[in-house]
């Protein structure tokens, strides 16, 4: 019978400690290590075949030739991929419980009419599934089904069915196998699981999709421990209360990282959105004072954002600053430069500051837009309709320069904004608002 020691494993970032402490070393989150078990037992040794497998080989023996894609029949899924699904590829696709994975994995499925694929349902029912297959207008002929958590069986399904080009698995936490100590979701059978399909895969060249789940405090221990298993790790982002979402890759061993590919949740499934920019300023409000549209990189895509502001008289002693799809210190260093550098008197004035669609915008080059929008509510003067901004405003109220400045401007007059107005042609804020509003 084998042995086993207990260790304690970060369920945050996945550091391992053989005692309990408070507080990660690794990532400083508190009360986030939960308990593991380890076999002691030593692997069984190698096979010849094995053995011959591991020696060493000149990289200049290697083939040049790129491995062979299967496209996923949406662009915007390949874009994030780099070009589709590589044979063997593990995916882990991560978000939060109702955002869209398991739709848009049906979507893919639909578009894949020709390639038989396995879906493997741990949480939902098949009428479930069915029902929301027919929602989508989808006959779903090419799709095997198994509702199964045991991953033995899976393997054994996929073993046995040489014709299974792709293997969706929803979801990795609640997988198990008799062979794991713990319950299903437990870290021991979420990390021993995925290593289980990850072998399978590469030996079978079969993509395989894990669906995994996280909540808004990142408490589920499986995204985080599988990111050195997986090859690629994708995660879905969005507002419930919205129909956008943005998928984001993290990691990508066959592609770049950080591209996105965004999407529009309707009735009938999840649609690839082409041109996001235009979509996203259709519903914007001409001469709206408080209005700004900046231009903001998405991985290797320029986008262009309408930034929202509204001041309005404090009602309270102390001034609200409060902002959604904005980060609200950067917001209190912004309004601190508006005040001290271009003379605008905010300390008796509430501001809520406001990324339309229910998008988050984190890079500095929004930060001109902010201002802007601010000042252009605060005088009740509206932005020019033909005008789009980006830079990043320092604390002396210069404007900086921002990552691909050309192809920002050339996105913005693609669109019909013909003044771009960056640290190309401005030097601080205050210019920058006299160029700006009407």
């Amino acid at each position: 019978m084998p042995k086993f020691k207990t260790v304690y494993t970060c369920k945050n970032c996945g550091y391992t400690s053989y005692q309990w402490v408070g507080q990660c070393p690794n990532c400083s989150e508190w009360n986030s290590f939960v308990e593991d078990v380890v076999s002691l037992k030593e692997a069984k040794s190698e096979s010849s075949s094995q053995k011959s497998y591991s020696k060493p080989i000149y990289l200049s023996a290697v083939s040049q030739i790129p491995p062979k894609r299967i496209s996923s029949g949406i662009g915007e899924f390949d874009r994030v991929l780099g070009g589709g699904f590589v044979p063997g590829q593990v995916i882990l696709l991560a978000g939060e419980p109702g955002i869209g994975k398991s739709t848009i994995l049906t979507e893919i499925a639909k578009n894949l009419k020709e390639l038989k694929i396995l879906y493997v349902c741990g949480e939902e029912s098949v009428d479930q599934l069915r029902i929301r297959a027919s929602r989508m207008d989808y006959d779903a002929k090419n799709l095997l089904v198994l509702p199964e958590t045991n991953v033995d069986v899976i393997l054994n399904t996929v073993e046995n069915d040489k014709e299974i080009g792709l293997v969706i698995i929803d979801s990795i936490q609640t997988l198990f196998s008799e062979d794991l100590l713990g319950s299903p979701g437990s870290l021991v059978q979420v990390r021993g699981c995925s290593q289980i399909l990850t072998n399978a895969a590469k030996k079978s060249n079969v993509p395989v999709v894990l669906v995994g789940h996280v909540t808004k405090e990142g408490v589920v221990a499986g995204p985080k421990v599988l990111e050195h298993i997986v090859d690629t790790i994708l995660y879905l982002e969005g507002d419930s209360q919205h129909l956008f979402r943005i998928l984001r890759t993290s990691k990508n061993r066959f592609g770049a990282v950080s591209e996105v590919g965004i999407f529009e949740m309707g009735e009938n499934g999840m649609k690839e959105v082409k041109n996001p920019s235009e979509l996203f300023l259709e519903q914007r409000l001409s001469k709206s004072p408080g209005s700004c549209v900046t231009v903001v990189m998405e991985g290797q895509r320029p986008l262009l954002f309408e930034i929202q502001a509204l001041t309005v008289p404090t009602s309270f002693g102390y001034p609200r600053r409060t902002s959604s799809g904005f980060s609200n210190t950067r917001l209190q260093v912004l309004i601190a430069v508006l005040e001290k550098r271009a003379g605008f008197n905010l300390g008796n004035y509430d501001v809520y500051v406001n990324v339309a669609g229910g998008f988050r915008v984190n890079e500095y080059a929004a930060d001109l837009a902010v201002c802007l929008a601010i000042a252009s509510s605060l005088t009740n003067k509206p932005v020019r309709e033909d005008v789009a901004v980006f830079g990043e405003c320092g604390l002396s109220g210069e404007i900086r320069r921002v990552s691909y400045q050309q192809k920002r401007a050339d996105e913005a007059k693609k669109l019909g904004y013909e003044r771009v107005i960056s640290s190309d042609n401005v030097k601080n804020v205050s210019e920058a608002i006299k160029k700006s509003l009407i």
